[in-house]
């Protein structure tokens, strides 16, 4: 791995852009229809994070440099905050109780399946692989912004993050090949369980009322957007290193109570006029700034880490077959369609980028359903995903 002093990169603007770079090529290069294919087997995550790591490796960017911590210190903050203020809480709450009870037992899935997976592989794993999974059950409880939050929170090595993103694309994705796979066998999953479709129809008639319009990013917007997001990453920051830090070993650490502050705030602020700035794109913002900071996360890794990858590919398919199991359990219950079984798993597991996709493969005029599920998985994912953290560190000592 290089150093500053060593590195064709060293001066920390540089190594910015360069970074910025990296991720503009990425999601270019993903637009272009004869990438599609591609890119759907090697989303422009996995790119963001591992373009930055080879990088590194081959001694373009250095591995240390405090261009990085900065990057994680306050864009992390800045992300979250822009995403919650964009969550329409209301909307979510018309889902009905099926697609939120379907979301839950996803959530109880991964919370309690990776402590599972930990005590099955845990001694074949690195001593701090729990702070690995701790990591990635924010990731299946909400996707990638609520995976750095946790990482952030409980410490997890950057060592550790290749086999995770590893594991998070492979099965994950995997998974949601299986979910695809299943959109042809809905029906008669449905009428095995005497499942209740009605509630299909009334989640429809609720979308109808949700409103969608956009306007244009202009100067104006776009500077308050920017402006907010600084100020409350800067803020939760400063009351954030005033707070104490909680439990033995560290769960809620300084980095914790500034993403606990600015996810409140930014919830808080959602039933405000400030949700307003969602048309003119305050989340895409968010998202911008949360995979930067995914990259610079990306140019610390360890690429050899990869090697233990064989091993968290084990837990991790453990770990979604017990996710799984349970929704099952619950879909048969409270007889759930299998379109919300799917759903509600990817709404977890996949976040904001893939259950639209799952949702629109079972019903195309349902897609939004799937947006709305993960956004509030994501809202539940940062409060689950410490209990998940919390659950692996207690077994891990």
């Amino acid at each position: 791995m290089q150093n500053a002093a060593t590195a064709m990169l060293s001066d920390p603007m540089h190594i910015f852009a360069y970074l910025v770079g990296v991720l503009g090529a990425v999601f270019w290069l993903s637009g272009f229809q004869r990438l599609k294919g591609f890119f759907e087997l090697m989303p422009p995550v996995i790119w963001a994070y591992f373009v930055p790591t080879l990088s590194t490796t081959f001694g373009i960017i250095p591995a240390s440099a405090g261009v990085y911590e900065w990057i994680q210190i306050y864009l992390l903050p800045m992300s979250l905050f822009l995403l919650m203020i964009s969550v329409d809480v209301r909307a979510i709450a018309r889902l009905g109780s099926v697609a939120l009870i379907m979301l839950l037992a996803g959530t109880l899935g991964v919370v309690v399946g990776g402590p599972i997976a930990y005590l099955m592989f845990g001694s074949a794993l690195p001593p701090d692989a729990w702070k690995g999974l701790a990591a990635l059950s924010g990731s299946w409880i909400g996707g990638t912004a609520n995976m750095v939050a946790i990482k952030e929170s409980v410490g997890t090595p950057d060592s550790l993050m290749g086999p995770i993103i590893v594991v998070d694309t492979v099965v994950g994705y995997g998974w949601m090949g299986i979910l695809l796979f299943l959109s042809t066998r809905q029906a008669a999953f449905d009428r095995r369980i005497n499942a209740r479709t009605d509630v299909l129809e009334e989640t429809n008639r609720g979308l109808e009322e949700l409103d969608e319009r956009r306007t244009p990013l202009t100067l104006r917007l776009s500077l308050m957007i920017l402006g907010i997001g600084f100020v409350a990453a800067v803020a939760g920051v400063a009351v954030g290193q005033r707070l104490p830090a909680l439990g033995d070993p560290t769960i809620i650490s300084q980095t914790t109570w500034t993403v606990l502050i600015v996810v409140t705030l930014g919830l808080v602020l959602s039933f405000t006029p400030a949700r307003g700035l969602e048309e003119a794109g305050a989340s895409r913002v968010g998202y911008a700034a949360l995979y930067l900071l995914l990259a610079a996360i990306g140019a610390q890794a360890d690429l050899r880490a990869v090697l233990d990858a064989p091993v968290f590919l084990a837990a991790g398919i453990v770990w979604i077959a017990i996710h799984a199991a349970i929704l099952l359990v619950v879909a048969r219950l409270i007889r759930a369609p299998l379109f919300f079984f799917a759903t509600g798993s990817m709404a977890n597991i996949g976040g904001a980028a893939s259950a639209p996709v799952v949702a629109g493969v079972y019903h195309p005029a349902l897609a939004p359903v799937g947006l709305l599920m993960a956004v509030a998985g994501y809202v539940l994912g940062i409060y689950a995903a410490l209990v998940a953290a919390w659950l692996l560190g207690a077994i891990a000592t």
